[in-house]
């Protein structure tokens, strides 16, 4: 189940998967894939993680590809855990959708670091100074019973996306920094395959057990 939600009077839909969708402009706008973070981590000596979480991000991301159909997909930055990774894993779906890269603080120096429609700036991390924009990089995740979801923070400025690659952990969505970037708007919690649209950045969005 999606979310309607509106940001700077465009209506959008969030969707369980983590990606916005912007009717209007039949763009798929997506945040922090973090291809190839595995990788990048065992070479460095860390913890192995599970070793396909670049096909199951890639995977997901076709998926929302192919049942939205999207004009144009935006990856706002962070696609890549690193330089090291393969970027022509994204070539099969360039043959699917007119795909634009902007740059994070992970990937390389020459992508596009804003691009705007309808006066909204899209890029890989809110600026205070020129809104709106829509971002990420922040991961921001929400308690609710007892565990901790991925979300959306929507705010008169700022909208943040979650994360939406595999194993990328995230930032608690009610720390100040986001609570003050963001304002009072509401968020919309991801669990399991349903979204939820629920008040944020007054009190606590939800109390939980762990």
């Amino acid at each position: 189940m999606s979310v309607q939600v509106v940001f700077a009077g465009a209506e959008m839909v969030a969707r369980p998967s983590g990606a916005l969708f912007w009717p209007k402009w039949r763009a798929l706008i997506v945040a922090d894939l973090h291809l190839g973070k595995s990788e990048r981590i065992a070479r460095r000596g860390g913890a192995l993680l599970p070793p396909f979480e670049g096909v199951e991000t890639l995977a997901r991301l076709r998926a929302e590809i192919d049942a939205l159909r999207p004009l144009t997909t935006f990856l706002l930055g962070d696609t890549f855990d690193d330089d090291a990774s393969a970027s022509d894993v994204l070539d099969p779906l360039r043959l699917l959708t007119d795909l634009h890269l902007l740059t994070g603080n992970h990937d390389r120096a020459s992508g596009t670091p804003c691009l705007r429609l309808d006066g909204i700036a899209l890029r890989h991390q809110a600026d205070p100074d020129d809104t709106p924009d829509i971002s990420g990089h922040y991961h921001p995740k929400l308690m609710l019973a007892g565990r901790r979801h991925r979300a959306f923070l929507l705010g008169a400025r700022h909208l943040i996306l979650p994360a939406f690659g595999a194993y990328t952990g995230g930032m608690d969505g009610n720390d100040p920094v986001l609570r003050d970037l963001v304002g009072p708007g509401r968020a919309v919690v991801i669990t399991d395959r349903a979204a939820h649209l629920v008040p944020y950045g007054v009190t606590p969005v939800f109390r939980g057990n762990a």
